[in-house]
């Protein structure tokens, strides 16, 4: 079964040779080996690169292991290219995974990472850097001060519900159902029914996240961090902040776990890509909230396993899946909020609060959109879509359903469009 992930194919061929270290992230089993090792990696001999130019080396392996040290790795690939004529490209995944090492010429001075061993190398005219890794703090915040703009990053998600579908093909609707169940972790289509699909997410959790997180991070109570776990897993697409978790878990347990520590394990869980923040926004204010914010889960796969396949509300889980999407097509998303004035019963002003479920935004260009499963009532209809009239400007407007058929403007000048026909159309926005 062949899984086509061409967009992330193109931003590699587009970064080839370019001086840069391309730093391919994502959540861990998303598929970023994948995609360097095999997709790209058949790209680049199809077009004339000899095996033998092509040097892989995985961290996470036992094989691999001397290369966690940064010197060592460093040396290694420099023996290989430095008196050659020809073009390598280096391969090195899971890079989280090097180590730290002392300077053999200043031992008690700053220690030797892998940024240092990635910075020399890319100064060699005949070799292309690429590395993967499953930290964002490390292969995203961190490498804009480290690399000093000499990178690329390719953001890799789970399969898009398109990529899902050009592998499964079949009736839509079907293939959707099938999506919103288990996700779009690439190795749920080799699992061959529904008992392993279940376990194997399960696994992802205590085999690689959990372990992956506790161990990196040291985490002391990671019964705590397993409650968080639960507790986004359980209200995504719901507003939440640190303080009302810790308020959550205190009256379970009757513990009491402070805000700051909830605040550091969700930073841990978005570090490891398993969850993302979005913002509350201000439309007209055109400014943010501090808190509360809403949290969506990378796969809503992962998300449901974690919370044995129970709480199957269509609605939330189509709000997340249309979050994910709107991030894989690279969109800056936040939570819209919107005002409307009524008159008390003392005949005061107050402000009443809308929501507008997504506001995208990518350079110059804004959409709204409102994910609504079914708007069954005329009641409903205008309650999904009032917030819309209260942004005053008139940049296009989109709810997203799964009750209706071919999509339609109404005389609002609104787009209703069927979720499916939603996630497909690369082109809608």
């Amino acid at each position: 079964m062949e899984i086509k992930r061409d967009s992330y194919l193109k931003q590699l061929i587009s970064y080839r040779f370019d001086g840069l270290v391309k730093v391919i992230t994502g959540i861990r089993r998303c598929g970023k080996s994948y995609l360097l090792k095999n997709i790209y990696r058949d790209y680049l001999i199809e077009n004339g690169v000899k095996e033998e130019q092509i040097i892989t080396i995985e961290l996470d392996l036992a094989k691999d292991i001397q290369y966690r040290n940064p010197l060592i790795l460093s040396s290694f690939v420099r023996e290989k290219v430095e008196k050659s004529k020809e073009e390598y490209y280096l391969f090195v995944d899971e890079i989280q995974m090097s180590d730290e090492v002392a300077n053999p010429y200043n031992p008690d001075g700053k220690k030797i990472t892998f940024y240092d061993a990635l910075n020399d190398l890319r100064a060699l005219s005949n070799l292309d850097v690429y590395v993967t890794g499953s930290n964002s703090k490390m292969l995203s915040s961190d490498i804009l001060t480290e690399f000093r703009g000499r990178s690329d990053e390719i953001r890799v998600h789970p399969l898009s519900f398109a990529e899902y579908y050009s592998a499964v093909g079949g009736d839509k609707n079907e293939a959707f159902d099938e999506y919103a169940f288990y996700g779009g972790m690439p190795l749920i289509l080799s699992r061959p029914n529904d008992t392993a699909k279940m376990n194997y997410l399960k696994s992802l959790f205590s085999e690689v996240y959990i372990k992956d997180i506790v161990e990196r991070k040291k985490i002391e109570r990671q019964d705590v961090l397993e409650q968080i776990l639960d507790l986004l897993c359980s209200s995504v697409g719901s507003l939440t902040n640190p303080t009302k978790i810790a308020n959550t878990l205190k009256s379970k347990q009757g513990g009491s776990i402070s805000a700051n520590t909830i605040r550091a394990y969700i930073g841990h869980l978005e570090d490891a890509f398993l969850f993302s923040e979005s913002k509350r926004y201000d439309v007209k204010g055109k400014s943010y909230f501090d808190s509360p914010n809403k949290y969506y889960c990378e796969d809503i796969g992962l998300r449901n396993a974690r919370i044995g396949f129970r709480q199957q509300e269509m609605t939330h889980i189509m709000e997340n899946i249309i979050y994910n999407e709107l991030h894989i097509r690279q969109f800056s998303v936040d939570v819209g909020v919107v005002y409307a004035r009524t008159l008390s019963e003392k005949g005061n002003s107050i402000r009443t609060p809308g929501e507008i479920d997504f506001v995208v935004n990518t350079g110059g260009k804004r959409i709204y959109i409102q994910s609504a499963y079914v708007m069954p009532t005329d009641e409903k209809a205008e309650a999904e879509l009032r917030p819309f009239s209260l942004t005053g400007d008139s940049f296009p407007k989109i709810v997203v359903r799964k009750d209706i058929g071919k999509r339609w403007y109404d005389d609002k000048g609104i787009l209703n469009i069927n979720v499916i026909d939603f996630l497909l159309d690369k082109e809608l926005i």
